[in-house]
């Protein structure tokens, strides 16, 4: 059952197209085993709806407009870099949540954690994988900037509860912690990160190059 969900200005963002490609995908993987988020989201694009329709008509200058029409006839009807990359990895992560992990370049961090990078894409310094063996842990770690993460098999514990196969899960700025993943099987997560991970610990610290290096 999941627990943990994006909150209604995260979906509201989401419905109005102006998340990051990176948090746009984390977003659709959760909604697409999330039934009381896909109500959640037709709702708030019912209401998007209702709100501009009741908007009065605004005149617009003809000369105004006709630049307007202008500078579209000038644009290529070409799909954006950005899109097609979203487009891809949103592909690899329900691949991976199918249990297909052959083709991923996995780098191993400690016994127990691997971390597999999924390319770069906009709106995060990080867009990965993490891999978290059965009773493995990450050590504990904050962050300069949001982490949002989505478990997509098995499950993790830290210092604020339990999370299991769907929940999404968002860390603010600050924030200590170290999940473990839970008895019954590995834990795989799709993680978007605005900065990288910091370990707090000084004998993890001299791990912390190793999640600097991205996959070739």
């Amino acid at each position: 059952m999941i627990t943990y969900h994006p909150d209604t200005n995260t979906l509201t963002e989401f419905a109005a197209n102006s998340l990051s490609p990176a948090q746009s995908v984390v977003v659709a993987t959760h909604l697409e085993v999330c039934e009381l988020c896909q109500q959640r989201l037709a709702e708030l694009e019912c209401m998007g709806g209702a709100l501009l329709e009741d908007l009065p008509p605004v005149d617009v200058d003809t000369a105004v407009f006709d630049k307007v029409l202008a500078k579209l006839d000038e644009v290529e009807e070409a799909p954006a870099a950005n899109d097609a990359n979203a487009s891809d990895l949103a592909w690899t992560v329900k691949q991976v949540r199918q249990g297909n992990l052959e083709g991923l370049n996995w780098r191993k961090v400690t016994k127990t954690l691997r971390i597999a990078d999924l390319g770069r894409i906009d709106g995060a310094a990080e867009f990965s994988l993490y891999h978290i063996a059965e009773g493995g842990s990450i050590p504990q770690h904050n962050h300069s900037g949001t982490e949002v993460t989505l478990v997509l098999q098995g499950g993790f514990s830290d210092e604020s509860g339990t999370y299991h196969a769907g929940d999404f899960v968002t860390r603010e700025s600050g924030e200590e912690h170290s999940p473990t993943a839970i008895a019954g099987g590995d834990c795989i997560c799709l993680a978007v990160l605005e900065s990288p991970l910091r370990f707090t610990r000084w004998h993890h610290r001299l791990l912390s190059p190793l999640l600097q290096l991205r996959a070739g």
